[in-house]
């Protein structure tokens, strides 16, 4: 199996280390995607409604939705809701496209079910289970999303063709697992949160919180995150109707964590009580994301 050697990923990393004369079981999925039916909805709306502010169980609680009414309705904890987004917002940061999103998403969705793991297989940690020992990164490292996101679309923009390979293939063709086509299972709802952290859709992620995690952070530290993730802080400024979008969701998926009361884009506004985005006659600047947060 081929290994990286250093930084300047000469091979692609392996998965896994697969024994002579035999493979390692595939990771078992975790959970699989399906459509939200009204039964399975008025579930859902009574976990969320059960949160308490703080709570450390309202991180894993399906408090996020995203898809259509023209299509299957997925779920996503607000854990869950903010390592999407960093997996999109470190492709927007590298100018990688689209597919490449819809790609990492599928990878972490098979491997930890994009939970940013502090353990697994062997040495095995984070968003994607990848090994110090085989040259990812140092433990450390990989538990940071930002940089174990962009140790990925290192090896991925490495695989000649990874642009037009189905989904699967360039996921395998990086990770190397011993179950080659585990991460088909995933592709529909990768690409759903893919359509929907990137702005290829207008309000394409909604989470209703009944609260929020820990301590309320310094003002500034939402815009800092956006910097790190996304590579400038995009808030308050003129952008595009893609763009703008996607920080919109983006800052949706960090509500819980940033104590997000409101944002606002292109006429609409979302708010975390009612959880959904509606028509907002206010907004004084139309193509500009504005947050309202704090107490």
């Amino acid at each position: 199996m081929d290994t990286m050697t250093g930084p300047g990923l000469a091979t692609r990393p392996g998965r896994h280390d697969v024994p002579p004369g035999g493979r390692p079981a595939a990771r078992s999925r975790l959970r699989k995607p399906f459509a939200v039916v009204a039964a399975v909805a008025a579930a859902i709306a009574g976990t969320v409604a059960a949160l308490t502010v703080g709570h450390s169980k309202a991180a894993s609680a399906p408090a996020c939705t995203v898809g259509s009414s023209a299509g299957p309705t997925y779920t996503l904890t607000s854990e869950q809701a903010q390592n999407a987004a960093i997996i999109a917002a470190v492709a927007f940061k590298e100018g990688l496209p689209d597919h490449a999103v819809t790609v990492a998403l599928a990878t972490s969705l098979q491997e930890s079910e994009l939970r940013n793991l502090p353990y697994g297989d062997r040495d095995s940690v984070g968003l994607f289970q990848q090994r110090p020992s085989q040259g990812w990164g140092t433990r450390a490292q990989l538990l940071d999303p930002v940089y174990s996101t962009s140790a990925f679309y290192r090896g991925l923009t490495q695989v000649p063709g990874w642009q037009t390979m189905p989904v699967t293939d360039a996921a395998q063709a990086v990770q190397r697992s011993a179950d080659a086509g585990a991460y088909a299972a995933w592709e529909d709802e990768a690409r759903a949160v893919a359509v929907a952290l990137t702005g290829e859709v207008p309000a394409g992620l909604a989470c209703r919180l009944a609260g929020f995690g820990g301590a309320a952070p310094a003002p500034t530290a939402l815009g800092q995150a956006l910097s790190t993730e996304m590579g400038s802080d995009l808030l308050g400024i003129p952008v595009g109707t893609k763009t703008g979008w996607q920080v919109a969701a983006w800052v949706v998926a960090h509500a819980y964590n940033y104590h997000v009361r409101g944002v606002a884009f292109a006429g609409m506004i979302w708010q975390p009580g009612s959880g959904g985005w509606k028509e907002d006659r206010h907004q004084p600047v139309p193509q500009s994301v504005t947050v309202q947060s704090g107490a």
